[in-house]
């Protein structure tokens, strides 16, 4: 009884360990972080290099976020060379400008010099003209270009995403020499898990995996084990098509090759989570009438904000105007039947309601690839057939209601209820289709989302409601 009544202690005591190990995990970052201050104001900087060295280096990157600029950039001053490069890169981008700019142009080229090329790439794209030419000044020629290099391509498109920093193999190499190249190289490439296999022209003619090398003998050649079935991207496709690609063949890294299939550098599965990111993030706002923005919401100022909003907001107005204009020219008939104009909000909202959940269905669709312009034929018959179950369900719960509740005519009851259901069927079709369009002309489907569908199925469903009310009530 007493070995039961000690292992149920036991499990108790595990099971509050348990409960409490989040709040744990959250006592153990703030008192790292605050060890971390302590020793910086006490000025014991070789005590607070030993233990950063011991942290993740994106763990430090999130303690200094909410450091003052002047701890920062003594914090970067501290760090190893490799160690801040790769902490530097862990920053928003905004505050990786501060940093960089704070620093020495000896301090502040170093770091450049040991970033990945496409993180140095990107940070260049955002940093102003003087400083750019400032920076690359004082890195070294290698750096210099590969951010020449890989600023070539077009924004978006794997070129400007992918890096230079790969392990490249012969394929008369044996194992053993592959190795030995790979010891030299590793520490300065972005992964060699993988190595890419390249004739006399450069072209890339297999890949090996590094588990295969390790576990071959040492004068097996790479050319007779190599894997030549290689799946690559081209240096111009776009980043969403290079997203797509990685989730197709679910690999952690994938080569880039030029028109002449020479191997050009390499993009690993890091970068397509920041493509998903900014892709995701683009949609979104975009869906919302928001000019997309590449700054954190905390970091973007009031009149930035007002900047990315207002265009569309004068956009979606004017054309609201429409529907103002709709409204007037009926105004003879409203004032013979007032109550008609207690159900425009309703008809409207469940119009562009009914348009918007169609437009988000398909602008996923599109994104995915498993939606294209040839299936217009299949999605708008689909998109009729469901608005037809969906408004017939809205139109007799709404009857029910007018009737029971509302106290309505039945004359007035059906003028509603009909327009209810016309007005579903077309904005369901007007969400499917537009979208589409928008991608077959070049544009992104995104833009043709709820704002801008719901103030088009605002105009067409008052014209159904008032032409409805005119033919049954005789206005």
């Amino acid at each position: 009884m007493t070995e039961i009544r000690d292992e149920l202690k036991d499990a108790s005591a595990q099971d509050e360990k348990i409960r409490k190990e989040p709040e744990t995990q959250e006592h153990y970052e703030d008192s790292e972080k605050e060890k971390i201050l302590e020793l910086l104001h006490k000025g014991q900087y070789t005590q607070l290099r030993l233990l950063i060295q011991e942290l993740n280096d994106a763990d430090i990157a999130d303690y200094i976020e909410d450091m003052d600029e002047e701890e920062i950039v003594k914090i970067f001053r501290i760090l190893p060379k490799d160690m801040a490069a790769s902490v530097f890169s862990y920053l928003e981008i905004g505050l990786q400008q501060f940093v960089i700019t704070s620093l020495s142009d000896k301090d502040a080229g170093t770091i450049i010099d040991n970033m990945m090329s496409d993180d140095a790439k990107e940070l260049m794209e955002e940093m102003p003209a003087n400083v750019v030419k400032r920076l690359i000044a004082n890195t070294s020629p290698d750096t210099r270009k590969a951010i020449n290099h890989l600023m070539r391509y077009p924004e978006d498109s794997a070129g400007s995403i992918m890096t230079v920093e790969y392990i490249d193999l012969k394929e008369n190499q044996t194992v053993a020499e592959a190795i030995e190249r790979i010891r030299k190289m590793g520490l300065d490439s972005e992964t060699i898990n993988i190595c890419y296999v390249l004739d006399s022209q450069r072209t890339l003619v297999g890949t090996v995996a590094l588990r295969y090398l390790l576990l071959s003998e040492p004068d097996d050649i790479i050319g007779e084990m190599m894997h030549r079935n290689v799946v690559s991207l081209h240096t111009l496709m776009d980043q969403e098509e290079v997203a797509r690609m990685f989730k197709k063949y679910e690999f952690t890294a994938m080569p880039v090759v030029d028109n002449e299939e020479r191997l050009v550098g390499i993009i690993t599965v890091d970068d397509v989570v920041d493509i998903l990111e900014e892709e995701t993030t683009e949609d979104i706002e975009k869906m919302a009438a928001v000019m997309p923005s590449d700054k954190p919401y905390l970091k973007t100022s009031v009149f930035d904000a007002y900047k990315k909003r207002i265009p569309w907001l004068l956009l979606l107005m004017i054309s609201a105007t429409f529907t103002g204009r709709i409204i007037t020219s009926f105004e003879n008939a409203l004032s013979r039947y007032v109550v008609l104009t207690a159900f425009i909000p309703m008809l409207m909202d469940t119009g562009g309601n009914a348009g918007g959940q169609a437009s988000a269905i398909i602008i996923r669709g599109l994104s995915l690839d498993e939606i294209e312009f040839g299936d217009w034929f299949v999605v708008v018959w689909k998109e009729i057939r469901t608005a037809v179950l969906c408004g017939l369900t809205l139109a007799v719960c709404n009857f029910a209601r007018l009737i029971w509740f509302d106290r309505v005519g039945v004359t007035v009851a059906f003028v509603v209820c009909v327009t209810l259901l016309m007005a579903v069927v077309i904005a369901k079709i007007v969400g499917a289709t537009l979208p589409m369009l928008a991608k077959k002309i070049g544009m992104d489907p995104a833009v043709m989302a709820s704002p801008f569908i719901t103030t088009i199925v605002d105009a067409i469903s008052l014209l159904i409601y008032f032409r409805v009310a005119a033919l049954v009530l005789g206005l």
